[in-house]
């Protein structure tokens, strides 16, 4: 009886410690402004970013957008985020300047993570942390940039295919990424207003309608003060480029990047 009571003891205290020592889920929250077409984002693109990511072993994976409470990144949510992915494209403007801040200082002091996709160059997250470097002072006074900082040379709707090609093929996000084609009817042309990058990971030739080629840099990452940020250039909202695979796996490997160590 005795031992009976010591074995089931030692079972207790075994599958106690064997839940404190399991690793804490980690948290993406991928963020988006509901503006794209239903019938291309039926759950909008946070929706189909979330999806792709729901491979992502350990994680949890959280949808937010400008509509919800807090526009979608309450204190509490944000102080929990490991990673935070933006996509954003006519309402810029509508997201608060305090919540910026915030995104920022997690980033630059506490190593958030932050992936900017497509139109969300213009976002005032992006902006934000482009416009500071790893010397930087006085950081969050330097969220509302004056100029045209992470413009691109132009935005022309005059292509038919994005073909993206690993630059930095070791690179972690480039991993197990080769050459592969999308639609993408939005060309972004070079040059991209911003700091020189930590690497090139992806470059990409846009065909046009009359057949020739555009070059330009895809995917882009930097180190801002504590945190890591990648740029992801495409991703149109007329086209299903988040439903693709390639792209999927690439923001799974950019999220798995930019978390801060545990």
């Amino acid at each position: 009886m005795k031992l009976s009571l010591m074995l089931l003891a030692a079972s207790v205290v075994a599958g106690f410690l064997c839940t404190a020592e399991a690793p804490a889920q980690r948290r993406v929250v991928v963020w988006s402004e509901a503006t794209a077409p239903k019938n291309v984002y039926p759950n909008d693109i946070n929706g189909a970013v979330a999806e792709g990511l729901a491979c992502l072993d350990g994680w949890q994976v959280i949808r937010a957008g400008l509509a919800d409470p807090d526009q979608g990144l309450s204190d509490d949510r944000l102080n929990h985020c490991d990673v935070l992915v933006w996509w954003g494209h006519q309402k810029h403007g509508q997201v608060k300047d305090e919540l910026v801040k915030k995104i920022v200082r997690r980033v630059t002091e506490e190593g958030m993570g932050f992936i900017g996709l497509h139109s969300a160059h213009f976002a005032k997250p992006n902006i934000a942390l482009m416009s500071l470097s790893e010397t930087s002072k006085n950081l969050l006074d330097k969220v509302q940039p004056k100029g045209r900082v992470a413009a691109w040379g132009a935005y022309i709707n005059d292509s038919v295919t994005l073909t993206i090609t690993p630059k930095s093929p070791s690179h972690p996000i480039a991993k197990g990424i080769q050459e592969f084609t999308i639609r993408h009817s939005e060309r972004y042309c070079d040059p991209y207003a911003v700091p020189t990058p930590q690497a090139v990971v992806f470059d990409g030739d846009a065909k046009l309608k009359d057949g020739s080629i555009d070059h330009s840099q895809v995917g882009l990452c930097w180190q801002i003060g504590k945190g890591r940020m990648f740029y992801f250039q495409a991703g149109h909202e007329t086209n299903p480029v988040f439903f693709d695979a390639n792209v999927r796996k690439i923001l799974a490997n950019a999220v798995q990047w930019a978390a801060p160590a545990k």
